[in-house]
């Protein structure tokens, strides 16, 4: 297997080339300031509003809800910092999971610094929290509960609108980190019962640096970057337009390809020939069915991930074990899950996305007999 192969989707997807058609006119003709009132700023104003409007109907939110960031991180420190600065004087106790990616996580640390409560839930065998669990740990003195949409690993999707209706019950505002989700799942931010979501553009086709956060109307947040009145006065400093065009037509795009199933078809056909192949040597870790259309975490028992794909070098995934001074440690999340060690070692993540083929699918399976 010469051809280089892409199955790492989830860690990053290349620019759609309408995407960068969109984008062109940016680094020629469209030069102004959006905020400038004469003839070079107006029509720059005019995409980015057309850009917020691609991002918002994506959602089916309101533009005015949506704040354009550098991407998800961003999203995710505003989301938690911003609504902790605001609205701490109601109370300063946050629930999240213990799964979360990074960019949740230590935000989260960072508060319990300034002297933010945070308690942490764990998840199931297939990585999804408990509603019981999260119910249980509300106190009087909770205002933000923040649980990621799906899981970056495993591709678990979380029960997001009941979490939200609990929310709502004890009037606590609701984040959830949906970059993994937003273009690969419909998203309708009404029956979700969000007040807060991430979106990442470089995991839809867009630029890297660029993201959004909605916002539900009637929640405040402290902004991160103080300065002029951008972004509804919540993020300061002119707006990116080059990459929130660049956004925005992302979405237009991934609106449209979510009404196929060809990923999530693709995803089946490449689980159902590992199992012909591998057998009792293979497991599925995640939820087998409420998952991500194109997300397949598999663990090759009594191997290792890493050492597996080592072997590859023309194939692109991952496996979430971290490695440190030689030593390969289990991935957090299926550490969390319970995944015993001789499994969770073996575990690779391919996550597919648009350019996979199925000629690609069956080079990785014969590549994978051959070394295993």
């Amino acid at each position: 297997m010469d051809k280089k192969i892409y199955l790492d989707y989830n860690a990053s997807t290349p620019v759609a080339p309408e995407v960068i058609n969109a984008m062109k006119p940016l680094l020629e003709d469209y030069y102004g300031n959006p905020s400038a009132l004469h003839w070079s700023g107006k029509p720059v104003k005019e995409l980015l509003n057309k850009a917020r409007e691609q991002v918002a109907n994506l959602i089916s939110c309101s533009p005015k809800e949506i704040i354009f960031t550098s991407g998800g991180s961003e999203s995710n420190n505003f989301a938690l910092k911003g609504y902790y600065y605001k609205n701490k004087c109601r109370g300063n106790h946050i629930i999240t999971s213990k799964i979360e990616h990074p960019a949740i996580l230590n935000p989260c640390k960072f508060l319990e610094q300034l002297g933010a409560e945070v308690t942490y839930v764990g998840v199931d065998q297939y990585g999804k929290v408990s509603l019981e669990e999260i119910e249980k740990a509300i106190r009087e003195d909770t205002i933000l509960i923040t649980i990621m949409h799906s899981n970056n690993e495993v591709g678990t999707l979380q029960p997001i609108k009941e979490i939200g209706e609990i929310a709502d019950r004890y009037k606590i505002a609701f984040h959830t980190d949906a970059s993994q989700s937003v273009g690969k799942v419909p998203i309708d931010i009404e029956e979700l019962n969000v007040d807060l979501l991430t979106i990442a553009g470089h995991k839809i086709y867009a630029p890297k640096g660029i993201g959004a956060l909605y916002i539900k109307n009637g929640i405040e947040l402290e902004p991160l970057i103080h300065g002029a009145g951008h972004e509804f006065g919540l993020r300061a400093g002119t707006e990116n337009t080059l990459l929130a065009i660049g956004l925005g037509k992302a979405c237009e795009l991934s609106k449209i390809q979510l009404i196929t199933d060809d990923l999530k078809s693709l995803t089946s056909y490449f689980w159902n020939r590992l199992k012909e192949e591998f057998d009792e040597q293979i497991v599925l870790n995640g939820d087998p069915i409420e998952r991500l259309p194109n997300t397949l975490n598999v663990s090759f028992i009594n191997k290792v991930g890493q050492e597996i794909l080592e072997k590859i070098p023309e194939l692109a995934a991952s496996t979430g074990s971290a490695c440190h001074s030689g030593n390969i440690e289990l991935s957090p999340v299926l550490k969390e899950m319970k995944v015993p060690e001789y499994i969770g070692m073996g575990a690779v993540r391919f996550s597919l996305g648009r350019k996979t083929t199925k000629t690609e699918i069956d080079l990785v399976i014969t590549r994978l007999k051959k070394i295993l």
